[in-house]
């Protein structure tokens, strides 16, 4: 079972010390014969800043490497990208049907603005799966388990609505859709293992809590 990540208060230590290594042994370029009479392990060493208020420390590399965290994906990581790439996708279908079905233009600018971030974070979530070794295919029940998605017979009656009436299941819909998929980035935060991930969570829960609000002002 992998390491749980560090807290977000050690990251940016974590951060500064995972570059510092990196430079230190790129620049450092130690004496082979002074190592050899003073008996010293060979290899530059690491300044680890400290956490507020701490001092900093120096580290050989092996002990700086043991201090940065594992965060290599986990079953929790893989499932939430795959998922919500998929969960993303209908946000999509239901915003296609917006300019030709809609009669706010609050809600066709809306749906500009959830189509305009949802794109671009399948395609990163795309992304992170590849360089993962993984494929971006859930499982054949996920769509039914997967919290706010919208049934085949509420987009059925979202594609015969027009005017007031589309904008106002629209609306009822994309909220409980973006509830869901903050549900889904909030378990992944507690499941998953992946600093990555676990930003793109972050991304989620900000953006659709803020559209959460804004729609049901409207």
């Amino acid at each position: 079972m992998p390491v749980r990540r560090a807290s977000r208060t050690l990251r940016p230590v974590l951060a500064v010390l995972a570059l510092t290594l990196a430079l230190g042994a790129c620049d450092s370029k130690p004496s082979a014969d002074a190592d050899a009479k003073s008996g010293k392990p060979t290899g530059p060493s690491v300044i680890a800043p400290g956490l507020p208020g701490e001092a900093a420390q120096t580290l050989s590399p092996e002990e700086a490497k043991a201090q940065l965290p594992d965060d290599s994906p986990n079953s929790a990581d893989i499932s939430y990208a795959r998922r919500m790439i998929e969960h993303h996708a209908q946000a999509l279908e239901i915003t296609e049907l917006v300019p030709k079905r809609a009669e706010s233009t609050a809600v066709k600018l809306l749906a500009e603005r959830i189509a305009a971030a949802q794109g671009p974070e399948i395609a990163a979530m795309q992304g992170w799966l590849k360089d993962n070794g993984s494929d971006d295919r859930a499982s054949g029940h996920a769509h039914e388990a997967m919290p706010g998605m919208a049934t085949e017979a509420q987009l059925a009656t979202l594609r015969a609505a027009k005017g007031k009436a589309f904008d106002e299941l629209f609306l009822t819909l994309m909220i409980t859709h973006h509830e869901g998929a903050v549900t889904m980035a909030t378990e992944v935060k507690g499941q998953g293992n992946n600093v990555r991930v676990e930003e793109m969570a972050d991304d989620v829960i900000a953006q659709q809590t803020t559209e959460i609000n804004r729609m049901r002002g409207m």
